[in-house]
């Protein structure tokens, strides 16, 4: 059986950013994962002694160092933390501090935010809190839209792992339903270029792997994007591959998500090869 890598795969530029942060500032600790991969928090916690706790009122006075996941913290929290004596290292991905400042912008103005993403992913909870007022709604259909009493002007961003095709559905609806909509498309180019990998790929394989964490809502999307085209499976370590998927196949296509260190896909490429 042959195995084919996607074109584009695994650490977008925001985790191997945050990761080489958290190398680089050992004995820290994150609020919540610092990226949406339980292995690799693994490594980090063992090597550099980089570990997180769910909220802030876990911080005591040993810990002098506090680094902010790359999907952001909500803005009070942020507040908070630099408030207190310990040094606070911002790993928040580039790409997530922009929905971040367009909303508290267009929020100022007046507008209405209309954020597409889910209302209980860290990202999504950080950009919400940088409006200044109330009137922020967060959807995933265009089915939620229609009852919303929406204001005409109204602002719209996406999360940063989301599908555009999805998104396209959201803008549509609101252009077609209001007088004024700023859309601004706030998803990032490393996931527009994943997903694109997987769906050519998934074409052209008899079975797709896709490596990341449960957890993590871009490897979900790249799964789901796979699943259409052909038998797959999404596994975040070598425990869950089973020698049963690869019979009777000729090609297995790889593909990880953006929080996917290296390392492990080499490891489940390895299992893969040692089953089949």
């Amino acid at each position: 059986m042959l195995i084919k890598k996607a074109k584009s795969y695994g650490f977008c530029f925001g985790v191997k950013r945050a990761v080489e942060i958290a190398e680089n500032s050992k004995n820290a600790v994150t609020i919540g994962p610092l990226i949406h991969n339980p292995l690799e928090i693994k490594r980090l916690a063992d090597n550099f002694n980089v570990k997180y706790v769910e909220n802030i009122e876990e911080i005591d006075e040993n810990i002098k160092r506090v680094i902010i996941r790359t999907h952001g913290i909500p803005k009070d929290k942020l507040k908070r933390l630099k408030e207190k004596n310990i040094e606070v290292i911002d790993a928040t991905c580039p790409f997530v501090k922009k929905p971040q400042e367009i909303v508290e912008e267009m929020s100022k103005q007046g507008y209405d935010i209309v954020i597409f993403g889910d209302k209980n992913h860290p990202e999504i909870k950080g950009v919400m809190s940088y409006s200044v007022h109330k009137r922020v709604f967060v959807v995933l259909k265009v089915d939620e839209l229609k009852n919303l009493k929406l204001k005409e002007k109204i602002a719209t961003v996406a999360q940063t792992t989301r599908k555009i095709e999805e998104y396209l559905k959201i803008t549509d609806f609101l252009i077609k339903n209001h007088k004024e909509v700023r859309v601004f498309n706030t998803i990032c180019n490393a996931t527009f270029e994943n997903q694109e990998a997987v769906r050519e790929l998934s074409k052209e394989a008899d079975i797709m792997i896709i490596i990341g964490g449960k957890n993590s809502s871009n490897t979900k999307q790249l799964y789901n994007i796979a699943k259409d085209n052909c038998e797959s499976y999404l596994v975040e370590s070598e425990e869950e591959i089973n020698p049963e998927w690869f019979k009777n196949k000729k090609l297995c296509g790889i593909s990880a998500g953006a929080s996917t260190p290296e390392w492990l896909v080499e490891k489940i490429i390895s299992k893969i090869k040692d089953v089949t």
